[in-house]
């Protein structure tokens, strides 16, 4: 017993060595060049004890002292944080190139299927390939307008399971809702079916799922910084990311393995996995897809898919609650122009600003991915003078971005107004305006954002013109805490009452 605890003691011993010289060798390396400026940190593990539960908001506060372009030594890696706009204009538009890959960590390596997927892929011609058939086939303009109806159906489901807890005076329970209808709108698409038939155990627990690896692929995981702890998995995040995966490994290869048996059936009209499936046996772009690059794609589009677009449409939803006038303005402006005989209809949303206005005003105040995902450089590069070493992991604080008084005027309040007219009124989130980029910019923006400002302001607006909305009984204060993740949500999840506002007509699938 005494020999085991000396040699593990002498282990750990070599360790510290080995990560406080290779610290030391790195800092004296880079000693003359010049880095951004940013906090001391902690020696060997540097500033990641620093980051506490709340990431996002320890670097806001952080850049407000050390400026927009911030330093930091997380373990033995480089890390850069680019807190205003000027600044991810900088990265993601200037330095595009350098910075077009992802960083391993654990969440590439346990949940993408070893970085095999679309999202954590390494920039090149197999990511190309499936960025390039995703749009094609379900995100871009044209996939996007071949799959409206499939929105709409989907949407006559969700009004009707509301409508129906109206008349029995339950709450919605808006998170769970909106993941049973996404999941049935993007299982359409890529599978020919309804992922659920009903809402209920199954579609809860895969909405758990969802939030569960979202939630866990978002944290400092002290292994990814450290690389000679990893091994020691000391907060227990790989132990949960392997469990997590086989879960979603089951569900995913079952889907694949029912779409192929039934692809007879679809000769006339293939969907989206047929598709994909397609090169699997034959070589496309100099590319030939594995079956697990496939099933790392159906894992970014039915988790990303589904979780980013519900979290803002259940935020702007919270928002409206907190400000009962604005959600009496958004109704206003529907009854002029759709009136209260029919539902909204998709092409209804461009006479509708102020309802645009709502989501632009969500993405600002609570953007799905408050931190974007991590990029890395390829090279050495300059930025506002300060030296960038090559290897060097790039955050963009997006959160702090859309909070930051030096752009936006009062901007801890909910006002959607101050995309109505001014400087702002032609402010887009497609990643060209950089103070606001809920989705990200480059070359590696999120390929899903048409999809995700097409599903928020049709899903949104369905949901406000539908129906009235209020605070189950009891409920005086509208608990509007984040949780941290990958992406951003609320730490309590909403329920609200509904009302009808049309014909019970509107309500029938």
């Amino acid at each position: 017993m005494d020999t085991l605890f000396f040699l593990k003691e002498i282990a750990m011993s070599i360790l510290i060595f080995l990560i406080t010289h290779l610290s030391i060798r790195s800092l004296l390396k880079n000693h003359h060049k010049k880095l951004p400026p940013g906090p001391r940190g902690w020696p060997v593990v540097g500033a990641l004890p620093l980051m506490g539960s709340m990431p996002h908001v320890t670097l806001s506060k952080m850049a407000k002292k050390y400026g927009p372009v911030m330093y930091l030594k997380m373990g033995t890696n480089n890390m850069v944080v680019a807190s205003t706009p000027a600044a991810a204009r900088a990265f993601l538009k200037t330095l595009d190139q350098n910075f077009s890959n992802r960083p391993r960590n654990a969440g590439s390596t346990h949940l993408a299927y070893d970085s095999q997927d679309m999202v954590f892929a390494h920039y090149g011609s197999r990511w190309k390939l499936l960025r390039k058939l995703s749009n094609l086939h379900m995100l871009g303009g044209k996939a996007l307008d071949d799959w409206a109806q499939v929105r709409e159906e989907e949407m006559g489901y969700m009004l009707r399971a509301m409508y129906d807890c109206s008349k029995k005076g339950e709450a919605v329970v808006v998170a769970e809702m909106l993941t049973y209808a996404m999941a049935n709108m993007i299982g359409q698409v890529i599978l020919s079916r309804r992922v659920f038939e009903t809402k209920g155990l199954e579609s809860n627990e895969f909405k758990d799922m969802v939030v569960e690896l979202m939630t866990v692929a978002g944290y400092f995981n002290i292994g990814d910084f450290i690389p000679f702890l990893a091994w020691l998995d000391l907060q227990g995040i790989e132990r949960g990311m392997k469990t997590l995966h086989k879960k979603f490994d089951v569900l995913i290869t079952k889907m694949i393995e029912d779409h192929v048996a039934s692809s007879h059936k679809r000769k006339a009209k293939p969907d989206f996995l047929d598709a994909v499936m397609a090169h699997h046996s034959e070589i496309s772009d100099g590319e030939k897809l594995s079956l697990t690059n496939i099933k790392a794609l159906l894992l970014n589009l039915f988790t990303a898919g589904t979780d980013t677009s519900s979290s803002i449409i259940e935020w702007a939803l919270a928002e409206m609650l907190k400000n009962p006038n604005i959600m009496k303005r958004v109704h206003e402006e529907m009854d002029q122009v759709i009136g209260k005989g029919r539902r909204l209809q998709e092409s209804d949303i461009p006479n509708l600003p102020y309802l645009q206005a709502v989501c632009k005003e969500t993405y600002r105040k609570h953007p799905s991915t408050p931190l974007n995902l991590p990029r890395v450089s390829a090279e050495p590069c300059q930025v506002n003078g300060y030296y960038i070493p090559k290897n060097t992991r790039l955050s963009v604080n997006i959160w702090a971005i859309g909070r930051d008084p030096n752009v936006w005027e009062n901007p801890l309040e909910f006002n959607p107004e101050r995309f109505l007219s001014g400087k702002n009124a032609k402010v887009d989130p497609r990643g060209n305006d950089f103070e606001l980029i809920p989705f990200g910019a480059g070359r590696r923006i999120c390929a899903g954002t048409r999809m995700g400002i097409v599903l928020v302001q049709y899903i949104l607006g369905t949901l406000v013109h539908s129906f009235h909305w209020k605070l189950p009984n009891g409920v005086v204060d509208l608990n509007m805490e984040e949780s941290f993740g990958l992406a951003l949500q609320k730490k309590v999840a909403l329920s609200a009452m509904v009302t009808p506002r049309l014909p019970p007509s509107a309500y029938i699938p």
